[in-house]
């Protein structure tokens, strides 16, 4: 039985300390949890107005220097994010869209409005550390940060970075109970009087002037409620004989919730509320949970922890050493960037895994292993191998530019979370795939017509 809290203040942590004005609004700068329901940092949000006495006032700051994001992923947020205003305004809540430098505008913001606290949500991501730390240089008020993406907040998780699965599983396991509980809702106090003018989202489109080269994606809905009824389709139709689908990438065994989880529209502990809650067998609900938890935990604690974890520097040593070794084996083949954007290479597998890519958005996780370990086979050295697979990635996933990816191409290419394994030529020590053990687990020539033809 799920138990209930309000706050567990292990999810908190002071990143500014301040003098903490009874004065104006609280603000909660939302970046990473693009959603109203189950938010532990909205929620904490609301206590310290609560507490305070003083309004809330919800911020998301909109910079057209974000690395890699283009049309496609701007499409989809933008949408996700005018379904939270309305569900906000409803609540009497205010919204504002910043657009600009995102440390500069809420500076300029908190002032404005002689703010007494900010509430941010956890990223362990360079780009957004790096806003936060501008950000604190130049306010007086207190800056607080709520992990409300991972089940157990990260930096209580585990105070290192991890060798692996295997060392971060015994403490998921020892901080699951206390963490794992469902959410009770606050209900603000001090309320708007009167609903503000709604964003015009076509204006925030247009001041980004995304590239367009990528295509937005419409089979795929944005928003919390799209996010639910795609959890809700999972549980009902393919978690039972999860842990015997789910490598098959002729089958549509995942649940497909990687791009609602990557941009918080839906809360990862409410999925697996929902998941243990389900009539499905228990070897398929916890296959399910030990990727969105322990996994997903992982690759934070790796981002988080490891300043260098989209390059070759992060590697382990063991891997850094193998790669050096076999740095100049020689390749049978060689290609460019873009002869792989466009996927002309000898592989027809290889070929259709990225046209998969490119063309819905997202890639099987056991064709995107493959992916990325022949990108390192093809191309001159690892430093180049990682620089085109992550390109590649956040260019064209719809959950690009997330832990999840940066830590896989890491796993695929340096050894990541992974140990030696027997020596091969190009690959060192690093974990080897091929095509011949692709066709050994699925039918290779079934997954090449579904995305070539």
């Amino acid at each position: 039985m799920l138990g209930k809290e309000i706050f567990n203040k292990h999810r908190v942590r002071e990143l500014k300390s301040g003098e903490l004005k009874r004065e104006g609004p609280v603000i909660y700068w939302m970046s990473r949890d693009q959603r109203v329901a189950d938010n532990w940092a909205l929620i904490y949000a609301k206590l310290k107005a609560n507490e305070l006495d003083v309004p809330l006032m919800v911020v998301f700051t909109l910079a057209n220097s974000f690395p890699a994001a283009n049309l496609r992923h701007y499409d989809f947020m933008l949408k996700g994010l005018a379904e939270v205003e309305k569900r906000l305004v409803d609540e009497r809540i205010s919204f504002n869209l910043l657009c600009g430098e995102p440390a500069e505008k809420l500076v300029e913001f908190s002032e404005r409005i002689k703010a007494s606290i900010i509430v941010s949500d956890f990223d362990p991501i360079s780009v957004k550390r790096n806003w936060k730390m501008q950000l604190n240089q130049r306010i007086i008020i207190p800056h607080h940060e709520v992990d409300a993406h991972n089940v157990i907040p990260c930096w209580y998780l585990s105070p290192k970075l991890e060798f692996g699965a295997y060392t971060l599983r015994p403490k998921v396991k020892k901080h699951l109970s206390s963490f794992l509980t469902d959410f009770t809702d606050v209900n603000l106090h001090k309320k708007l009087e009167h609903t503000s003018h709604l964003t015009n989202w076509h204006e925030a489109l247009a001041w980004l002037n995304p590239s367009s080269e990528v295509k937005p994606l419409k089979k795929i809905v944005a928003g919390e409620q799209a996010a639910w009824n795609t959890l809700n389709n999972f549980i009902d139709s393919k978690l039972s004989g999860y842990s015997t689908r789910r490598n098959d990438p002729t089958l549509d065994g995942q649940s497909n919730l990687s791009p609602y989880l990557h941009f918080g529209q839906i809360s990862a502990q409410r999925v697996a509320i929902e998941v243990l809650k389900a009539p499905a067998p228990e070897t398929d609900k916890q296959a399910f949970l030990e990727e969105l938890i322990v996994r997903r935990e992982l690759s934070d604690n790796y981002c988080y922890y490891n300043p260098a974890y989209s390059s070759f520097a992060g590697f382990p040593d063991w891997a850094k050493e193998s790669h050096r070794i076999h740095r100049f084996d020689v390749r049978e083949y060689l290609y460019t960037l873009n002869e792989f954007e466009v996927a002309h290479t000898h592989d027809p597998l290889w070929n259709a895994a990225q046209l998969q890519l490119v063309n819905t958005g997202k890639m099987h996780g056991y064709m995107r292993m493959y992916w990325a370990k022949k990108i390192l086979e093809w191309t001159t050295c690892p430093e180049e191998a990682m620089r085109f697979a992550i390109y590649l990635n956040d260019k064209y996933s719809l959950d690009g530019r997330d832990p999840n990816g940066y830590s896989g191409i890491a796993w695929s290419i340096g050894g990541v979370h992974d140990r030696p394994w027997p020596e091969k030529p190009i690959f060192g020590k690093i974990r080897y795939m091929s095509l011949d053990g692709c066709k050994r687990k699925f039918d290779v020539d079934r997954y090449i017509k579904m995305n070539i033809g």
